[in-house]
């Protein structure tokens, strides 16, 4: 891999990430009940911070998005990637726009080669001419309902955050405003290709090879016994040891991301995950998920009260992010 200087700090770090490290079940992925959730705010906010404090990563179990209404976004994801290659060049992705669809596009710094998938994003401001609906009737409706619930969801786990941070109520929804134009949060449905029984995989590709995600919040839905996604958090980076996280249809993954990071001046770490290729004995079949991304407005500012990173508009933060991570 060509040696690439990066003027974030985020990827300057990702580009040591690339090695195969090992594997270790030491650290807990912890599950986090949401039911009852304005009467149990105060308990949730000290379950979600010491989760986030210590990993970075946790699961969200009675989260309030109904199984039906996940399982109807997988089903949609599954027809869409099923279509004919040529009706999903149709609506290929548009440049540093994170909307449309693109197949082995994105190259990690960590390891610079492609991530072994294919994908459908929606932002909802330039989504024109990206919608399948000729082939698949009511993608739309559904794809953007679903979209709106996970936003819900994510803004209901920042408040919990913005509460530790002393920031004001309804900071992160404020920050995340999907009637706006300046709206970049965004809906990802996820393709990992199935591995051929007599293909011998390379050590340096991955399905998605290893990243921080450039978001505040991730949430990630996945699919029972689709598993490979794996955690490496705080000092175990330096060793590279990766802790996997197991799927159910029942659970949402969660994790922070940069953009939390910084505005948290690091309290909140935005750790290092991957999904790994098959290996000897690993079921080689498809592998599907779906990530929900909360990504500040374009004109946001991102900048922590203690000043720890330099003050960055979330537009300029995210096209730079987007220029390391996509083939131009």
């Amino acid at each position: 891999m060509t040696e690439t200087t990066y003027s974030l700090a985020e990827l300057a770090k990702e580009t040591r990430m690339g090695g195969t490290g090992t594997e270790t079940s030491a650290r807990e992925i912890r599950r986090i009940d949401l039911s009852d959730f304005d009467a149990r705010k105060a308990e949730i906010t000290e379950e979600l911070w010491a989760a986030a404090t210590d990993i970075g990563f946790f699961q969200l179990v009675h989260h309030g998005i109904d199984q039906d209404a996940v399982d109807t976004a997988f089903a949609d994801a599954e027809r869409f990637f099923a279509l004919p290659q040529e009706t999903k060049a149709r609506h290929a992705l548009k440049k540093g726009l994170n909307s449309g669809w693109e197949s082995m596009t994105q190259v990690r710094p960590s390891i610079g080669t492609p991530d072994q998938k294919e994908s459908y994003q929606l932002t909802r401001p330039h989504m024109d001419g990206l919608w399948p609906d000729d082939a698949l009737p009511g993608f739309q409706v559904r794809t953007l309902a679903f979209e709106a619930r996970c936003r819900e969801l994510a803004m209901r786990v920042l408040s919990c955050f913005a509460d530790k941070l002393g920031l004001p109520d309804g900071f992160f929804a404020r920050a995340h405003d999907p009637a706006s134009e300046q709206y970049q949060s965004t809906l990802r449905m996820l393709h990992y290709f199935a591995v051929p029984e007599d293909v011998e995989i390379p050590t340096d590709v991955w399905r998605a090879g290893a990243h921080t995600d450039f978001d505040c919040l991730t949430l990630l839905f996945q699919r029972d016994g689709q598993g490979g996604l794996q955690v490496c958090p705080g000092k175990e980076a330096e060793a590279q040891e990766w802790t996997p996280v197991e799927p159910a249809d029942n659970v949402i993954t969660c994790n922070i991301g940069d953009m939390l990071m910084r505005w948290s001046d690091d309290r909140l770490p935005s750790n290092f995950h991957r999904v790994k290729s098959p290996g000897p004995g690993d079921d080689r079949s498809a592998r599907h998920s779906i990530a929900f991304f909360a990504q500040a407005d374009r004109d946001v500012v991102i900048e922590g009260p203690a000043g720890r990173y330099p003050p960055i508009t979330a537009a300029d933060y995210i096209q730079q992010r987007i220029a390391a991570n996509f083939a131009r």
